[in-house]
């Protein structure tokens, strides 16, 4: 099993949608996906509710610092990924998934916030390394960008993460209707209507290709992860 955690201290910066979309991706290629919806918003909780039963894919809402290392550990048999979705806040449960992952997504849109929202995620990693000599691979996704236009800040967030020499996916979430209409309907991007939603043949095909990075990043293997090591 793998941990992967989405994490940025600020909200709005497609963290969730980021989240679910791999998830999603992840158990439609057959994958036991657990995903601990640790966001006070719990939106991730709420398209479950919404969805019924989903193959492969359970939720776990209300998690808490107390208790996230015990669902991991409960479920960590029956589950190949875990999906953590946090709050956008720098705190404890924060500190914590970072830990217990094995990779952490930064989820960044083109504005200066939300580098500085993924910068603290930096710092945090960073500490991390220096106070306990464990390196934790993450990796940043650029989120609701647009299919067309490359803006001037989109560009000032990637000169600046290519100087601290972070690596950013090649599959960027692009803005599409599909990735909002799931969280209002329920279901997958393969059971949403195409005659309802727009472009929705090119946001399959893009969750398609981020789902395939990361899995790249983060194979899928049955023997326990570094779990153990935050015990």
């Amino acid at each position: 099993m793998a941990v992967i955690t989405f994490a940025n201290t600020k909200g709005g910066a497609g963290k969730t949608t980021a989240a679910l979309i791999l998830a999603t991706e992840l158990a439609r290629g057959g994958a036991r996906v657990t995903v601990l919806d640790a966001d006070p918003q719990r939106w991730i909780s709420s398209w479950h509710g919404l969805s019924g039963a989903i193959p492969n894919i359970e939720v776990i809402s209300e998690i808490t610092l107390a208790s996230i290392q015990g669902h991991i550990s409960e479920n960590r048999r029956t589950t190949d990924y875990f999906v953590i979705d946090l709050a956008g806040a720098r705190n404890s449960l924060l500190a914590t998934a970072i830990g217990l992952s094995d990779h952490v997504l930064i989820p960044i849109q083109g504005c200066s916030m939300d580098a500085k929202g993924g910068a603290q995620v930096l710092e945090l990693l960073g500490e991390i390394r220096r106070t306990s000599g464990i390196e934790i691979d993450h990796s940043v996704v650029l989120t609701r960008v647009n299919s067309l236009v490359t803006t001037r800040a989109l560009q000032v967030v990637k000169d600046l993460l290519a100087t601290r020499q972070v690596r950013v996916l090649n599959t960027p979430i692009i803005e599409r209707a599909a990735f909002r209409d799931i969280f209002d309907w329920g279901g997958t991007l393969q059971t949403l209507d195409p005659q309802r939603v727009s472009n929705l043949d090119k946001a399959r095909e893009n969750a398609r290709l981020f789902g395939d990075e990361v899995r790249r990043l983060v194979p899928m293997r049955r023997a326990p992860s570094r779990f153990s090591r935050a015990a």
